[in-house]
C-alpha cells in the first residue's frame, strides 16, 4: 500500500511516500480502509521530533483517519499512528460511527480538534453560561470549532484572535462578537477592549509573550487553559502570587490523555460533536484536501498559516 513514512527528523522535506507492507491488526483494533486522513500541526511536531511525547522512527504520521471497515462500518478513528496511508489500524474503542449526513472532512474534525475544542472549554475551562471566552488562533481547526462551540455552551460573549483580516472575517462568520489581530501594539488592552472589559475563559495555543499578554486579560477568578504552543516559545514564568492575588487559574489540556477512558472522556464528546453537525447547528471549515503526493506541501502551507480549519489527505491520490 501507499504511505508517507519519516526516517529521520526535519521540516517537511522528510515526508516521503513509499510502498509500505499493510499494517498488522492487534487485538482490540480492525483495518480501516482509509478514505481520509486528518493532517495536525502536531503531526509536523512529531516529524521534527518536538512533539510533547518522544517519536520513534521510522514513522508513519496520522493519528486521525475516517474510512471503511471489513464490515461496512463507516467510522471516524483516532489511532496511535499510521493514518497517512491507504488502510490503517485502528483501536475500537477509539473508533465512531459517522453519520450519513456528516461528511469526511466533519467528522475528522471532531475526534481531535472539536474533542479538544469541547474539553478546553468545558473540562479545564469551566466555562459558565454568561461568560467570555477568547480564542486563539481562532481560524485553525480547533479554533473554528471552539468559537461555535462556546455559543452551543452559552457564552455570553466571545472574543477570537486571527492573523488576517480574512481569518477574522471567518471567526465573525462563526458567531465571534469581536476579533483581535494578535499582531496589536498592546494585545492585552486590545483583548480587553474587546471582553468589554474582562476575560472569563482564555483559551491559549501559541505561547512566548501571547500568553503573558492573555493571563492579564482575564477577571477574578478567570482561567486560563493552555492546549498548544504553536510558537514553540515557552511562556514567562507565572508568579504565584500573581494568581493568588487576582484568584486566577491556569491550566493545560492534552488529549492523549482521554485515551485512558475514551467510553467517558471521548464517546460522548464526539456523539454530541456528530450531533450538532447533523443537525446543522455546527459546521466544520475544511481548508484544504491534499493528495497523499503533495503532503509536503500540505505542511509547508500549514506551518507557514496559509491554511483555514481542517485539513484533509487524500491516500488515493
Amino acid at each position: 500500500m501507499r504511505a508517507v513514512r519519516v526516517e529521520r527528523f526535519g521540516g517537511p522535506e522528510v515526508l516521503e511516500v513509499v510502498d509500505a507492507p499493510e499494517p498488522v491488526v492487534g487485538p482490540g483494533q480492525a483495518l480501516l480502509t482509509v478514505a481520509h486522513a486528518g493532517i495536525n500541526f502536531a503531526d509536523s511536531l512529531q516529524a521534527e521530533d518536538a512533539y510533547l511525547a518522544p517519536t520513534e522512527l521510522p514513522l508513519v504520521p496520522g493519528v486521525e483517519a475516517v474510512g471503511t471497515l471489513p464490515d461496512g462500518r463507516r467510522v471516524v478513528a483516532l489511532l496511535p499512528g499510521g493514518g497517512y496511508a491507504e488502510r490503517a489500524a485502528v483501536p475500537l474503542a477509539t473508533g465512531f460511527d459517522v453519520p450519513d449526513a456528516v461528511e469526511d472532512g466533519a467528522a475528522l474534525a471532531t475526534v481531535l480538534q472539536g474533542t479538544t475544542a469541547w474539553h478546553v472549554l468545558r473540562t479545564s475551562g469551566h466555562l459558565a453560561p454568561g461568560e467570555t471566552v477568547v480564542v486563539t488562533a481562532a481560524a485553525g481547526g480547533v479554533g473554528t470549532l471552539a468559537v461555535q462551540l462556546a455559543r452551543l455552551m452559552g457564552a455570553g460573549r466571545v472574543v477570537a484572535l486571527a492573523s488576517t483580516p480574512e481569518k477574522r472575517a471567518l471567526a465573525s462568520e462563526l458567531g465571534a462578537d469581536a476579533t483581535v489581530d494578535p499582531a496589536s501594539d498592546d494585545l492585552t488592552a486590545a483583548v480587553r477592549e474587546a471582553c468589554g472589559g474582562r476575560a472569563d475563559v482564555v483559551l491559549e495555543m501559541t505561547g512566548g509573550p501571547t500568553t503573558a499578554a492573555l493571563l492579564r486579560t482575564l477577571a477574578p477568578f478567570g482561567r486560563l487553559v493552555v492546549y498548544g504552543a504553536a510558537s514553540q516559545q515557552p511562556p514567562p514564568q507565572i508568579d504565584p502570587g500573581v494568581l493568588l492575588g487576582r484568584s486566577w487559574s491556569v491550566g493545560g489540556f492534552w488529549l492523549a490523555h482521554t485515551f485512558r477512558d475514551p467510553a467517558r472522556l471521548l464517546a460522548p464528546q464526539v456523539a454530541e460533536l456528530l450531533g450538532h453537525l447533523a443537525a446543522g447547528r455546527m459546521r466544520a471549515v475544511v481548508g484544504g484536501t491534499y493528495a497523499l503526493s503533495d503532503v509536503r506541501r500540505a505542511h509547508e502551507d500549514l506551518r507557514a498559516r496559509r491554511t483555514v480549519g481542517k485539513l484533509l489527505l487524500d491516500p488515493s491520490r
